[in-house]
């Protein structure tokens, strides 16, 4: 049999890695039915959890973009996989509320790195014309992680209870980190199956290791992070709610409410990897990266919010079903084209600059789950949270124009403005 080609084998990796991380990012949105009990949490102390990991994830986004720039990926990669290991085996652990939190924040402290991680090793390891591809089929299996969660861990929990959830996906993770460790190199070149042809077809190394032109860069950058904050509302709406959703507003028990949920996670996964295509495509027809990634995340947006919009007129079990089913579709494909943009601005510090980008996500995922659950606990209406995303969805449409990935960042112009404008004073 032929061997798996070493490009086609660190993508695999990757897919495994975003698979692990959001089964166990959302493993807590079916556990909670069994952990709440157990607590005595209301919903708003639901959304506290949920949110718990996002703010350590939040803060190491830039920063952990920055360390997998200047040290790799391979060696963070490592370091993240054992601490969200840890983190995942103690929510198993907990004994009330705050030990929850600490756990949560533990797994934000171990994932907060990985996905920007990940985007300097895409950037080293495949070309320009297929990132779309490569981080939609990623994400995509993000997707497949949220799909099975709900049913993985309604299977165990009914077995053998909530905790027994979170051991389940330690050992899963600590299983990739060891995968990872012994198969993954920084640079192509390096990898022992490498083939020229393979070697043609990849980026250039940069030389040496560029210092990060932070303010630049930063600027550069705003446009495209809220933009992602607008689709992250809605994305950690879904993840953390949407199971809870299912269970309780139509009072469904809870191996019918992990299928339904898993439904529409499933439509994520089709939609992460058709964006991805698209995006490649578009393209690679056109040449216009303006066309391939800010006009097709602003038409994916319009469509999720037209999608949503039946939800505040009727209350029924599959009517619900579809419109949230078309709406985490149409905003999954947005992720190939987001996820390739910083990479086309700035494929020097493409960690960073995903990093930047994802922020806005990690910002979105403190907010959302705590709102959505005061939401619901004050007016006990399971469609009202999904009004917010339906007003950021318009302002990302609008902003998406605002994102410019045909202009290439170029460090060197604004630094030398500065030295000018002194001279002349």
């Amino acid at each position: 049999m032929k061997p798996f080609r070493a490009s086609t084998v660190v993508l695999m990796l990757l897919c495994l890695m975003y698979f692990i991380t959001y089964l166990d990012r959302v493993n807590v949105s079916t556990a909670a039915e069994g952990f709440a009990k157990d607590f005595g949490l209301n919903k708003t102390e639901i959304g506290l959890v949920f949110s718990g990991f996002a703010y350590p994830y939040l803060v190491l986004q830039i920063i952990g973009g920055w360390v997998s720039d200047r040290f790799g990926a391979r060696r963070t990669l490592i370091a993240c996989g054992v601490l969200w290991t840890v983190a995942t085996a103690l929510t198993g652990l907990a004994t009330g509320l705050a030990t929850l939190l600490v756990a949560r924040v533990l797994l934000g402290l171990g994932e907060g790195a990985t996905f920007p991680a990940s985007t300097c090793a895409m950037s080293r390891w495949f070309a320009k014309e297929s990132r779309g591809f490569v981080q939609g089929i990623t994400h995509a299996c993000a997707r497949a992680g949220n799909t099975v969660a709900p049913m993985i861990v309604a299977a165990v929990m009914t077995a053998y209870g909530w905790r027994a959830s979170f051991y389940v996906c330690a050992a899963i993770s600590l299983a990739w980190v060891v995968l990872w460790a012994l198969t993954f190199t920084e640079h192509p070149s390096d990898h022992p199956r490498i083939t020229q042809a393979e070697l043609d077809s990849v980026p250039a190394p940069n030389a040496g290791k560029p210092q990060v032109p932070w303010g630049p860069l930063f600027r550069r950058m705003i446009p495209v992070t809220i933009v992602y904050f607008c689709y992250g509302w809605t994305l950690w709406l879904f993840l953390s709610w949407i199971p809870q959703y299912f269970l309780h507003s139509y009072d469904l028990n809870l191996k019918k409410s992990a299928i339904f949920a898993s439904s529409v996670f499933f439509a994520g996964v089709v939609g992460d990897t058709l964006g991805g295509v698209v995006t490649d495509i578009v393209y690679r027809r056109t040449g216009s990266l303006k066309q391939a990634r800010s006009r097709m995340v602003a038409v994916c947006m319009l469509l999720t919010l037209l999608s949503l919009v039946p939800l505040l007129f009727m209350h029924s079990l599959y009517v619900s079903l579809i419109c949230l089913s078309a709406g985490f579709f149409f905003a999954e494909m947005t992720i190939g084209p987001m996820w390739a943009i910083p990479m086309d601005i700035a494929p020097a510090y493409s960690g960073t600059a995903s990093g930047m980008m994802n922020t806005g996500s990690a910002l979105a995922a403190i907010v959302s789950p705590v709102l959505s659950g005061q939401l619901i606990d004050r007016f006990g209406n399971w469609e009202l949270p999904f009004v917010g995303s339906m007003v950021l969805m318009g302002f990302g449409i609008v902003l998406a124009f605002r994102m410019r990935p045909e202009s290439k960042f170029e460090p060197g112009q604004p630094v030398q403005e500065k030295p000018a404008r002194a001279s002349r004073m």
